[in-house]
C-alpha cells in the first residue's frame, strides 16, 4: 500500500497560550522535520496579521498579510492554505503545526485546510492545550473576546467562556500541561466536560503519537451539531456534577424564558437541545458558559419532515433520532446537560421541570400549544 504523500497538519487550539506554546514546542522537538506555523491576529487593529515560521532550532521566517473585510481570521483563512501548500511541494516538512492565536476556534481552520487542501495535505491532528488550573476560570469568563482584547474581527461578539467550551469540546486530544496548583476538582471538571477525549501529558511521548494519528473532519462536526452530539453522561467526582436532563414534553416558552437567567448561571457549562411548544418542528440548540447563553435554531426536528426528505439528511442524524424515537413525538424532546462544581443538581431539576407544560396545558394538544406567547421571538430574531 502507497504512503499517503500529502502533508500531515495537527492543529494545535487553545485560549491557554502559555500552555498551548509549551505544546508546539514539545511536538516540534518531538517530530523530526516537523514546522509550526502561527499567525499573530494582536496586530489586527493596525490593519495587519503577523504570519510566524519556526522549527525546533528557532524562526525561519515572518511575514506581514493584510487583513480581509476588517476580519482578521478571514486573513488567517487565505493565508494559511496556500502557506501550508508551500510546505508540502517542498517535501521537507514531515509535520506542520498550525498553532492557532488565542480566540481562533479549530473547527473552522480544520474545515478549511479539509476543504480547500485535500490534494496536498491532511489534518492528522486537532490538539487543544490545557491548564487544569485555569479551566474553570475561563469557562466562568463571562467578558466578550473584545473586551479581552481577543475578538478576531469588529463584529466578534463571542464571549471567553463559550469560546474555551468550544475549543474544548471539539478536539479529540488534550494536551495537559503541568501545574502544580490544579487539584482533583480541575482534573474531574475537565473530564467531566469532554469525557471521551484523549488526555495526553505535555511532557509525553503520547503528545507526538496524537498529533500524528488521524482526523476525521466529518465525524467531528456531527459530534458538535446540536441534534445528533455525543454529549456527557451523568457523573460525580471531587465535587464535580454532571446532570443529564431528559424530558418529552415541551417547555412552556414564557416559564422557561423567565427562569432562563438562573438556568444559564446554574453551572459552569450546559449544553444539549429542546423544543418549545409553539414551536414544535424547530429543534433548538443550547449553549451557555460563564452566564453567557446562546439560544438558537438547528433546523427541524426529523419528526417534522416528510418521509422522501429522510433520504437527504445525513446517516448520522438519522441514526440519532432513531435512538430518542418516541411515538408521539419521534425525535423531538428535552436534552440538557449541566456541568459544574457545586452544581445544585435537586434545585436545577425541579426549576427545569417547573418550565415544562402541565398536565392540562399538556393535554390540550399541538393546536393549542401554537397560541401560547412567544417568549423567545426576540431572543431568535424572527420577530
Amino acid at each position: 500500500m502507497e504512503r499517503d504523500r500529502r502533508l500531515s497538519v495537527a492543529i494545535v487550539a487553545g485560549l491557554h497560550s502559555e500552555a498551548r506554546k509549551e505544546v508546539v514546542e514539545r511536538l516540534l522537538r518531538a517530530v523530526p522535520g516537523s514546522v509550526a506555523l502561527h499567525h499573530d491576529l494582536s496586530s489586527a487593529p493596525s490593519g495587519t496579521v503577523v504570519r510566524l515560521v519556526r522549527d525546533a532550532s528557532g524562526p525561519l521566517s515572518g511575514a506581514e498579510t493584510p487583513l480581509v473585510n476588517d476580519c482578521a481570521c478571514c486573513a488567517l483563512r487565505q493565508d494559511l492554505v496556500p502557506e501550508l501548500e508551500r510546505m508540502a511541494d517542498s517535501g521537507l516538512t514531515r509535520l506542520a503545526v498550525v498553532e492557532l492565536w488565542d480566540s481562533v476556534e479549530p473547527k473552522a481552520m480544520a474545515e478549511v485546510i479539509a476543504a480547500h487542501g485535500a490534494d496536498s495535505m491532511t489534518v492528522t491532528g486537532v490538539i487543544t492545550a490545557v491548564d487544569p488550573a485555569l479551566v474553570l476560570p475561563y469557562l466562568a469568563n463571562g467578558d466578550d473576546l473584545a473586551e479581552a482584547g481577543l475578538a478576531a474581527a469588529p463584529t466578534d461578539r463571542r464571549t471567553v467562556g463559550d469560546t474555551w467550551a468550544r475549543q474544548l469540546e471539539y478536539a479529540p486530544v488534550l494536551a495537559v500541561v503541568d501545574n502544580d496548583d490544579a487539584d482533583h476538582e480541575d482534573r474531574a471538571l475537565l473530564a467531566q466536560l469532554h469525557p471521551t477525549a484523549r488526555r495526553v501529558p505535555a511532557a509525553s511521548a503520547e503528545l507526538a503519537h496524537a498529533a500524528l494519528a488521524g482526523f476525521d473532519v466529518e465525524a467531528a462536526a456531527a459530534a458538535q451539531h446540536p441534534a445528533c452530539a455525543l454529549l456527557p453522561q451523568d457523573a460525580e467526582e471531587a465535587g464535580v456534577t454532571t446532570f443529564v436532563w431528559h424530558r418529552r414534553r415541551p417547555f412552556h416558552p414564557e416559564r422557561l424564558h423567565r427562569a432562563l437567567e438562573d438556568l444559564c448561571c446554574a453551572a459552569a457549562r450546559s449544553r444539549g437541545r429542546f423544543w418549545l411548544a409553539d414551536r414544535p418542528d424547530t429543534l433548538l440548540a443550547w449553549d451557555a458558559a460563564g452566564g453567557a447563553l446562546c439560544v438558537e435554531s438547528a433546523g427541524p426536528w426529523l419528526a417534522s419532515l416528510p418521509d422522501a426528505a429522510w433520504e437527504m439528511v445525513p446517516p448520522v442524524r438519522r441514526a440519532a433520532a432513531a435512538l430518542d424515537w418516541h411515538p408521539d413525538h419521534g425525535d423531538c424532546c428535552q436534552h440538557l446537560v449541566f456541568t459544574s462544581p457545586g452544581l445544585d443538581r435537586d434545585g436545577l431539576e425541579h426549576l427545569l421541570d417547573s418550565c415544562l407544560l402541565t398536565d392540562a396545558e399538556y393535554a390540550s394538544g399541538p393546536e393549542a400549544w401554537k397560541n401560547l406567547p412567544a417568549a423567545f421571538d426576540t431572543l431568535l430574531d424572527t420577530a
